[in-house]
């Protein structure tokens, strides 16, 4: 007999700002951010299926493009699968159902964010015990923005995405919109655009405006429909930026009735957007 679904929230996150500082020897570009979740989430059913399914990875109801071989979580599930069978022989599997509201290619860390919610949640159905730590080590080599969404809220973030140090930032309600194109994280990366020697600087207490987007010129160009989108939130007097490598932009709004109303406007003009709220902490933040 099958347990109930384990329910778990998945939240996006925005880059408040991105700044390339180097490239290191194998490729990898050194990164600095401050990464903060927001109430735009995906949705993480699971369910542990009996011996006769050990090892199997299923993922139901899936979007469209959406298949066990490319959906992270469930290249996370089955990391995490071989990762107790090699370790103490236990042979798991798992059902996977992940409702989608967070757009695919935006910059949100939509995908990311699943997978560590699957990370979680099937560590604690099949008994595991593996600490975040050795989670986001398991993770790591899947996304660099995965160990971010295993901790426990803002951070302030270095390196490829391993470097993580916690933050407060302030609660603000903010609109999201994505303009229905997503933006290739490769080619973004690999565009002559892209600064890549901003200076280093850990500095804290940032006001939400600070610094910049080193990707977006790059992202703009592949992505013309970011322009277009920018310029719709200009029109209504918001001053957006792109968060990760895009193709979604966000700008911070006056109040909850500001920000349903900016996405009011860009949804009226045809562009998918949504209200929502800054996160003081992760849905499964244990600190």
């Amino acid at each position: 007999m099958l347990l109930p679904p384990l329910v778990l929230t998945a939240p996006a996150k925005l880059n408040l700002f991105l700044h390339v500082t180097g490239r290191r020897a194998d490729g990898y570009h050194l990164l600095e951010s401050v990464f903060v979740p927001v109430s735009l989430a995906d949705t993480v059913e699971l369910t542990a299926t009996g011996p006769d399914e050990a090892a199997e990875i299923t993922l139901l109801d899936a979007p469209p493009g959406l298949t066990v071989e490319n959906e992270l979580g469930c290249r996370a599930a089955r990391a995490l699968s071989n990762h107790a069978a090699a370790r103490a022989g236990i042979r798991v599997g798992a059902r996977i159902r992940i409702v989608k509201r967070i757009p695919s290619g935006a910059g949100l860390g939509g995908g990311s964010s699943d997978a560590a919610a699957v990370l979680i949640g099937l560590n604690r159905l099949w008994g595991l015990g593996l600490s975040s730590r050795e989670l986001a080590a398991l993770a790591l080599p899947l996304g660099a923005d995965i160990p971010f969404f295993l901790g426990d809220g803002p951070a302030f973030v270095a390196g490829i995405g391993e470097a993580l140090r916690p933050v407060t930032v302030p609660a603000r309600d903010v609109v999201i919109a994505h303009p229905g194109v997503a933006a290739a994280t490769k080619a973004v990366f690999a565009s002559r655009r892209v600064v890549r020697d901003s200076p280093a600087v850990e500095r804290f207490g940032w006001p939400l405006d600070w610094g910049g987007n080193d990707l977006e010129a790059a992202a703009r160009e592949i992505v013309p429909e970011i322009a277009a989108l920018a310029r719709a939130f200009e029109a209504g007097g918001l001053s957006p930026r792109m968060s990760g490598s895009g193709s979604a932009l966000f700008a911070f709004c006056a109040n909850a009735a500001a920000a349903r109303a900016a996405a009011g406007q860009l949804r009226a003009l045809g562009w998918p957007a949504w209200a929502a709220r800054t996160l003081g902490r992760l849905p499964h933040a244990t600190g």
